[in-house]
């Protein structure tokens, strides 16, 4: 029978560094401004990689709203509908902003953190940037809006 309560060396501690494992993969590039894929001159739909398919989907997760599209998975998106139209505090919309902007973006495994957050009131709309970080210490600067719909 074995020894319930073993003698000797313990094990060596394994590396469990998952982020080695996390595949940053491909992304379409997509022109937001004209709402259009970007076309590459022999008519190909162009295409990310690495750092910059991870920042497209950081940009278009946070422009499509959650529960709208079937194709999407219910985790998948923001929540800033009503947000404006809600009659809570500016400073409350900002919480609610950073709270939602950081659970959208850290859903994907390649996020480390969402940070330093600032805001900008114009009418009813307000626009935010914020400082996202990769699991391979990688940072960019996002910006993103929200406006009364």
């Amino acid at each position: 029978m074995a020894n319930l309560f073993p003698v000797g060396e313990l094990p060596e501690e394994q590396n469990d560094d998952r982020s080695e494992n996390i595949a940053f993969g491909r992304s379409w590039r997509f022109d937001y401004e004209a709402g259009e894929f970007v076309v590459t001159p022999s008519g190909k739909v162009a295409s990310f990689e690495g750092t910059n398919a991870w920042m497209e989907w950081c940009k278009k997760a946070l422009q499509t709203e959650r529960y709208r599209h079937l194709i999407y998975s219910r985790s998948y998106g923001q929540e800033f509908n009503e947000l404006i139209r809600s009659g809570l505090p500016r400073a409350a919309i900002e919480m609610e902003i950073q709270r939602i902007t950081t659970e959208t973006l850290e859903m994907d495994p390649r996020t480390a953190s969402v940070d330093s957050f600032t805001y900008k009131w114009l009418n009813d709309s307000c626009y935010f940037t914020c400082i996202i970080s990769n699991i391979h210490e990688e940072t960019i600067e996002l910006q993103g809006r929200v406006v009364n719909s």
